[in-house]
This record gives C-alpha cells, sequence and structure tokens, in this order.
C-alpha cells in the first residue's frame, strides 16, 4: 500500500481516462419507451409517460385501436396496474407488453398479458412479474418471445432455448429479437446471431451475419439490419433484407415484418420495405428523437414536443393525430456516450439524462426540441465546438494518448510485481492489535439481497412450478392487515410473523411477512440470521409451490416488492395443534378418536413429503404447532422454511448444520449432522407424545426443571402403564379406545427411538395410525401381540384409578423395548 501511493497522481488520471473513454464507446443499450402489439382485431400502443403527481417518476400508458370502431380517434385508454415504482423501458408482443423497472439492482419486470382477440379490454389486465434480479442493461421482445441482457449474459423468457448458460453472448451490449432469432451486439461491436436448432436450414440471419463493428442493431421477423461505426451507413440481411436499403448515415433502427425505418442524424425518418412501402408523406418534414416498430405498425416520439405519432398500417393511414402526449423519450442513465438530450431534465432524477442517438460524423443540426429544463451537463465530459460529439481528430489524439498511458502503466505494474517480489506486500492490513477499536476498518455495508432472491425466485415463479401462484400488489396486503397492525398477527413462522385478513374479494387467507433486519450494524450473527430468513422464504416457497396434498397447507401466492418477502395462503381457521394441546381450555379436540385422526392426518401429510414427492422432501421442523387445522378439523402440515431435498439414493444423507426446534430435533442428527427422513419420524413421535399427555415437548416437571417429554414418557409406555400419563383433559377412554391409545403410545416410542434405523418409515406409520383409528369403533381389529400384555387389564385398572382419585399401581412385568418396537414393523 505504500508503494501504490508513491505512483504518480498523473498515471493514476490516466488510467481512469483511458477506463472511462473505452466504456463510452461501447454501444449505448437500447431500452425502448415505446412498444406495439398487433394483431388481426387492434393496435395496442405503449409508452412510459411522466406520472401526474412526480413528473421524475414514470409510468405506464396504453392505447388501444380496434379495428372498425371510428368514435375513439384518439384511441381507448387501457387501466394498468402499477409497478409501484419508475419504469425504465418496455416491450410488447403478441398478447403481452412487458416492463421493466430501473436499472438499479435489483431489477423488475413484469408483463401484463390479455386476450388478442378481444376488441379491446373492458377490466384491469392481470399483471405477473416475470424477472427479480441483476440489473437489465438491454431488452428486446419478438411476436412470442422476450430476451434481455444482464450482467449475467443473455437472459431469455417464454423461449427456453436460449438463456444465460450461452457462451456467445457473454460479453455482449446489446441484442434485437426476430421471429425465430437472436441477434446481438459485442462489446467491441461485432455481431452474432442464434436461431432454433429446427429452423437452422430455413434461417436467413444466422450464420450471414456482415462482418465489420457496430453501434446499433434492430430486428425484423425474418430479417435484421445493423448501423456500421465508422460511416453510419446500413448494413441489413435476412429475408426481405435487400429490397433498396437507403444510402447515407443513420443513427436509430426500427424493423417491422418485411419493412424497415430508419432515422438520419437530423431526426428525419425513411421507411423502405416489401410492396414500396415507405414514410407517409404528411410526416417526411417531421422530426423525431426515437421511433419503434413491430409487424406493420411504426411509431416515433417527435423531438418538439415529446409526442407520439404512428403510420403503417390502415388504422394510421390518412390520420394525423397524436397517439399519447409527452412521452418520456428515453431511459434515464448516468452518463451519455455522445450527447444528452436537452429538455430531459424534468423526467430524471438530479444527475441523470436521457441520450441522444450517437452521429459518426457531423451532421445537420435537428430542430429545437421542446422548451424544458436541460439537466447540468456531467463533470466528466467536455464538449467540443458545435455541439459535443467526438469528431475524428479528438477521437485519434485520444487514442494515440491512451497508448501511450497504457504502456507507461503496464511499466508501473511490471516494477510493482518486481517490487513485490523481492519485498513483500500486504494487500490487507487491519493495524496494530493494540488500535483503538473505533479506527478499525469499519465492516462493509449491507450487501445487496442474495443471488438466491435475485434468480431463483424469479425463474421459479415465472416458468416453472410457480406459475399457478398469484403474485399480490404490497398494498392490497398493507390494505388487508392495517398495515400489518398487530392486532391482525396470529403468530410466528420460520422466517417472519403470521397475519390474519380477508381480502378485497371476500378470500380469507393468512399472511406470512419476513422480519428483515440492518445487518451492517448489528455484525456477522444478524447477516447470518437474515441470510437463514430470505433462504426460509424462497424454499417454503420452492416447495409449496410444486406440492398438492390435501394434508399439506395450500400456498395461494406471494408478495415480493419494496424489500417485503411476503407469502399468502389459505387460511387454517381452526389454528395450531399446540394451542388446542397447551393453551385452550375448551378445544373440541377433548376425544381420543379426534386426537388420533389429527395425528393420521399429519401423518399423511409427511408421507406425501418422504414417499410421493419428487425429489423426496425432509421436512425439519415437525412440531405440533406446525400442525394446522381447518374450519372441518383437517389437520394439514406447514412451515417448509427449513425443508430440504434429500438425495436420490437412499443409502446417502445430508450433512449439513443442524436446524429444528428443540425438544423435537432428533438427537442422532444433532450429533451426527446427518439428516434423513428418520429424523422427521423422530419430531413425528414427540408429537404423538404430546398428543397422548398433554405435555409440551420441554415441560417443567414437579420441582421446576426442565425435562423432555421423551424421557418422561417412554418408560411408562415400554410398561404399559400408559394410563399414568394420558391427558387428564380428555374423558378416560373407552375399552376400545384404551387398546387404541395403547398402541399409538407403542408407536411413539418407536418414532423417538435413538438410533435412526430402528425407526419406522412413515408409511408403516400411517398404516398403524390407520389401525389405531378403526380400533376406536367396534367391532375393531386385534392391535396387540401377545407380547404386550393385557390391554383389557390396563384399561380396568385405569378405572380403578380414575374412581379412586389415585394411579393404578403396575399390572404385570413390562415387555422389552424390542418386542415394543415390532408393534409397528420397524427393524429390532
Amino acid at each position: 500500500m505504500a508503494f501504490l501511493s508513491k505512483i504518480p497522481f498523473s498515471i493514476i488520471v490516466l488510467a481512469l481516462c483511458l477506463f472511462l473513454f473505452f466504456s463510452l464507446l461501447q454501444p449505448i443499450h437500447s431500452l425502448s419507451t415505446v412498444a406495439i402489439s398487433e394483431n388481426s382485431d387492434q393496435t395496442l400502443v405503449c409508452a412510459v409517460t411522466p406520472s401526474p403527481s412526480d413528473r421524475q417518476l414514470s409510468h405506464l400508458n396504453c392505447t388501444s385501436f380496434p379495428r372498425g370502431i371510428t368514435s375513439f380517434p384518439r384511441g381507448i385508454q387501457i387501466p394498468m396496474s402499477p409497478l409501484n415504482s419508475s419504469i425504465s423501458g418496455i416491450v410488447a408482443g403478441n398478447g403481452f407488453v412487458c416492463a421493466v423497472r430501473s436499472q438499479t439492482s435489483p431489477s423488475i419486470m413484469g408483463c401484463w398479458r390479455f386476450s388478442p382477440a378481444a376488441v379491446y379490454p373492458k377490466e384491469e389486465w392481470p399483471y405477473k412479474r416475470i424477472y427479480h434480479g441483476l440489473p437489465i442493461d438491454d431488452l428486446s421482445a419478438g411476436n412470442s418471445h422476450i430476451c434481455g441482457i444482464t450482467s449475467g449474459g443473455l437472459e431469455c423468457w417464454q423461449w427456453e432455448e436460449f438463456n444465460s448458460t450461452i457462451p456467445d453472448f457473454q460479453n455482449f451490449t446489446s441484442l434485437a429479437v426476430g421471429g425465430d432469432f437472436v441477434c446481438g451486439l459485442s462489446e467491441l461491436g461485432n455481431i452474432k446471431c442464434l436461431t432454433r436448432p429446427e429452423n437452422n436450414n430455413n434461417n436467413t440471419v444466422n450464420g450471414h451475419e456482415p462482418s465489420g463493428n457496430y453501434s446499433v442493431i434492430a430486428a425484423g421477423f425474418r430479417h435484421a439490419c445493423a448501423i456500421l461505426v465508422d460511416n453510419g451507413s446500413l448494413q441489413c440481411w435476412g429475408d426481405k433484407a435487400g429490397e433498396n436499403p437507403p444510402e447515407g448515415e443513420f443513427t436509430t433502427l426500427a424493423l417491422g415484418e418485411n419493412r424497415s425505418c430508419a432515422m438520419r442524424p437530423n431526426g428525419t425518418v425513411t421507411c423502405w420495405g416489401e410492396n414500396n412501402f415507405g414514410l407517409p408523406e404528411r410526416l417526411s418534414s417531421t422530426y423525431f428523437i426515437g421511433i419503434e416498430a413491430k409487424q406493420s405498425v411504426f411509431c416515433g416520439i417527435k423531438s418538439y414536443d415529446f409526442s407520439l405519432l404512428c403510420w403503417g398500417n390502415d388504422i394510421f393511414e390518412n390520420l394525423n393525430f397524436t397517439v399519447l402526449d409527452n412521452v418520456v423519450p428515453g431511459p434515464c442513465r448516468g452518463a451519455c456516450p455522445c450527447t444528452p438530450l436537452p429538455g430531459c431534465g424534468s423526467f430524471c432524477s438530479q444527475g441523470q439524462m436521457i441520450c441522444e442517438p450517437c452521429a459518426s460524423k457531423s451532421s445537420p443540426i435537428p430542430p429545437p426540441t421542446k422548451s424544458l429544463p436541460i439537466p447540468p451537463p456531467p463533470s466528466q465530459r467536455t464538449t467540443g465546438h458545435g455541439g459535443g460529439g467526438w469528431n475524428r481528430k479528438m477521437v485519434a489524439f485520444l487514442v494515440v494518448g491512451c497508448v501511450g498511458s497504457v504502456s507507461l502503466l503496464a511499466v508501473c505494474c511490471f516494477l510493482f510485481f518486481r517490487y513485490c517480489n523481492v519485498r513483500g506486500c500486504r494487500v490487507h492490513d487491519s493495524g496494530p492489535l493494540d488500535m483503538e477499536a473505533n479506527t478499525r476498518p469499519q465492516p462493509p455495508p449491507a450487501a445487496a439481497p442474495a443471488p438466491v432472491l435475485e434468480k431463483k425466485l424469479s425463474h421459479l415463479v415465472s416458468m416453472g412450478n410457480g406459475s399457478h401462484l398469484e403474485e399480490f400488489p404490497l398494498h392490497l396486503l398493507l390494505k388487508a392487515t392495517n398495515n400489518f397492525w398487530d392486532d391482525h398477527k396470529t403468530g410466528t413462522g420460520s422466517f417472519g410473523s403470521v397475519y390474519h385478513a380477508i381480502l378485497d374479494d371476500g378470500r380469507e387467507v393468512a399472511i406470512k411477512r419476513a422480519e428483515t433486519m440492518a445487518a451492517s450494524s448489528q455484525g456477522g450473527a444478524t447477516k447470518r440470521q437474515q441470510d437463514d430468513k430470505d433462504n426460509a422464504f424462497v424454499s417454503e416457497l420452492e416447495f409449496l409451490s410444486r406440492l398438492n396434498h390435501k394434508n399439506l397447507v395450500k400456498l395461494l401466492g406471494y408478495c415480493e416488492e419494496s424489500d417485503e418477502l411476503i407469502l399468502v395462503y389459505e387460511y387454517m381457521r381452526n389454528g395450531t395443534l399446540h394451542d388446542h394441546l397447551h393453551n385452550l381450555e375448551g378445544s373440541p379436540l377433548m376425544s381420543w378418536p379426534a386426537r388420533i385422526k389429527v395425528a393420521l392426518d399429519a401423518a399423511r401429510g409427511i408421507e406425501y413429503l418422504h414417499v410421493y414427492a419428487v425429489p423426496q422432501i425432509i421436512h425439519r421442523d415437525i412440531k405440533s404447532s406446525n400442525i394446522l387445522l381447518d374450519d372441518t378439523w383437517n389437520a394439514k402440515v406447514s412451515d417448509f422454511g427449513l425443508s430440504l431435498m434429500s438425495p436420490q439414493d437412499e443409502v446417502s444423507h445430508l450433512s449439513l448444520r443442524a436446524a429444528g426446534t428443540v425438544g423435537y430435533m432428533d438427537p442422532e442428527y444433532y450429533r451426527l449432522q446427518q439428516l434423513t427422513p428418520k429424523s422427521d419420524v423422530y419430531s413425528f413421535g414427540v408429537v404423538l407424545l404430546e398428543i397422548l399427555s398433554g405435555y409440551k415437548a420441554i415441560h417443567q416437571n414437579e420441582y421446576g426443571m426442565p425435562r423432555n417429554v421423551v424421557d418422561f414418557l417412554a418408560p411408562y409406555i415400554i410398561q404399559e402403564e400408559i394410563h399414568r400419563v394420558l391427558d387428564p383433559k380428555v374423558p378416560p377412554p373407552t375399552p376400545f379406545e384404551i387398546e387404541a391409545v395403547a398402541y399409538v403410545g407403542y408407536i411413539a416410542v418407536d418414532c423417538v427411538m435413538p438410533e435412526g434405523r430402528h425407526r419406522p418409515t412413515i408409511s408403516e406409520i400411517v398404516n398403524s395410525l390407520e389401525r389405531a383409528l378403526a380400533a376406536c369403533s367396534p367391532p375393531s381389529p386385534q392391535l396387540s401381540r401377545s407380547t404386550t400384555g393385557s390391554i383389557t387389564e390396563i384399561g380396568n385398572s385405569l378405572e380403578r384409578a380414575q374412581a379412586a382419585g389415585s394411579p393404578p399401581p403396575p399390572s404385570g412385568p413390562p415387555p422389552s423395548p424390542q418386542l415394543c418396537r415390532s408393534t409397528t414393523g420397524s427393524s429390532t
């Protein structure tokens, strides 16, 4: 570090200038603020417009033009759900329009779907978020597909063939999507196109890319065009691309189906294509800032007043009206490679600007734009003569200077490494050990949301198992819970609090809200806790989105907005089994058949996880408070925040940090850090002991000391003295019920055996509980074996004890634990 301080400041400045220069030479990202969707019945035009309340916030504004309806010369306004944040770019295709929330991290993209057959919508379109992750730098859509470029590479939706794993698109900065192909520009301006494998033989775009360096690329349905960096000329290829493309210099492109338009540096537009397609005469002297196309429709933003004009099909053929007013002319950015757009100050936050398209050489100056506040020029950019673009002499001078700077920097790096090899260098120095605490380096600020929240969530919900889930807007949940008021709070789950709410449509739901913490000020332990909560949220969403069983709580949807992580479930009116066992005085679960049925329901839910889910799921947190009861007293397993997928082979196990609830956690799992389905079996055995005794998993004995229910009850059950520990709140079991209750006791003891290999499987437990429930009503099946002693004598002894008010003496010699284990078929 001392050596670095001796490097001349001029070298550092030159290196930074070099970095900035090459950064500014990158092709500008082409997020569009105009999108078009055309079908046989209507043309939909959408644009980003300023918010009426705050011009520096933007929202989506759409207008539909149904064919055959002439009484609405300006179209029909479409009601749209808000994104609750400013929009930086939009795309559209057949039956959808999508919007991207700002280019900050994380980016969010949501889509509205509509029926192409509908003349115009009579109600608000349904909104669904399809992406939440790394910032989207560029976005393009064909008729059916959507693709974007992030720092992770190419990302596509509704197009499984193309994704971020394609190496050819890892270093691309701009892209264009056609009918069945996608093309991109690399950092050096080279073009690469990809197409569906089955269409390679019939495709005229992929494999026909022109060579050279390009700054802009656009795609139509079957052809593509690009603009050369050197002179701004056009290069087109593909089907119908050779129909007399114009000559000259261009800055922007818009391609449709067998037709194209390009904008010159002065803002005028030229069109060409099939059937002598051209720009309408009425627009020949109109100056534009940007243009967009889809199929036969083209639209442009006027440079004078930022209004939107369209042309191309019969709806707009003879009309000269404004489609939308005051359209945001482009995405707001921190810096521009060429010239910032005058008059964009009212659309962007302080320090940001909207960029004009770059021209390769001096061009006629377009007419002035609408008079609006102009943002201050960025401090790192100096304007040149006549308006500020880079001319050829400036570029040549700067290139020569930068090459010299690179050479000097290389020499300095060589000397630096030689110095480190000889003297040794410390990259990090935390200071002497006696340094004052307040002078030590501070911990870094809290990191952005974990990658598991940035990518896994969006992929799950958009294309995978979560497609049936509903994305609830945050304002709806805030309204339903009165801003998460404590009066609505019903309990806590693995990652947050649970609230009861009634939605506007009358649905009664349970809302689980994650609790966030300021990790930067609390140290590493709090950061780990927050990561655990984030992982629990995604785990529960992932598991419940692909599970469907009558004994598992149903997940209705989710909300991930404004740093809130929320899951919405069906409401379980009768609460938790834990409350009915330990907290409620007048619970209906005051009969042994009712309690055995609840145990059987829960076992069936766990059996679905262990046996029928693919891959197998281990819950890891089975306990009475995670078994919920609906309005008909059916039990359902809930809270999958700690769940894990088991390995596919039955022999292997998961080795990881133990997690669960004290009193229910498998001691073998805790001791060996090895998780198997038998860990859930142990936890369920503790629940069975709770059901039988009414004691909590960890409770106080008569001396006020904590005691484990397993250590307390198992010896009584093994000695056939279960009558000593049955819940006194429940009426004495009948002769038929005492046989079933004792049998459930044997099952529970088998479940809590110290070694997992001695415990029964969950399917064996389900079968045993089914027999126990059937035995509660005559004629009952024979449950006991000859080795278990006289159940009738146990029942008689229990009745005598309850009549006399004192516990009865044990009857008969206790059976061995091995014989008790055999009652449920487990291994000896």
